[in-house]
């Protein structure tokens, strides 16, 4: 029997945070944002939320940087670039390898996609300012 959800303040107001950020945000961070306005909020009704809204598709994981998941609310098919510095996750918007991958799979393997994630590791140009500076 599938389970319906109840609608909930909470979890509206976790959802409108993720939506409202462009940081990928972990639990702990939208934790922290939301518990002067709703003080009986718990670091696990985040996490349930979050999961809850990943598997409907609501939200994606970024993936784990700096021991923390990160996620996003916009779900398109889209690049990240994640600094080994300073740990920001950055969407890079120009710059997708598109449907173009997902073809090629199918082709070369005989896979069925449904989405794929792309990750640019390296230094933000912040952090190159900074070294430069020192």
């Amino acid at each position: 029997m599938e389970r319906t959800t109840r609608y909930s303040k909470k979890r509206e107001a976790i959802l409108e945070a993720m939506r409202m950020t462009k940081s990928h945000p972990t639990a702990e961070w939208l934790y922290q944002q939301l518990k002067p306005e709703h003080p009986d909020l718990s670091l696990g009704t985040v996490y349930r939320n979050l999961t809850l809204f990943r598997q409907q598709g609501v939200i994606r994981s970024v993936g784990v940087v700096d021991g923390h998941e990160r996620f996003d609310a916009n779900t398109e098919n889209h690049t990240h670039f994640v600094c080994t510095c300073c740990h920001s996750v950055i969407d890079i918007p120009d710059i997708a390898a598109g449907e173009q991958v997902e073809q090629q799979v199918c082709r070369q393997y005989g896979f069925r996609t449904d989405h794929h994630d792309l990750t640019v590791f390296g230094t933000c140009d912040q952090c190159i300012k900074k070294e430069v500076k020192q």
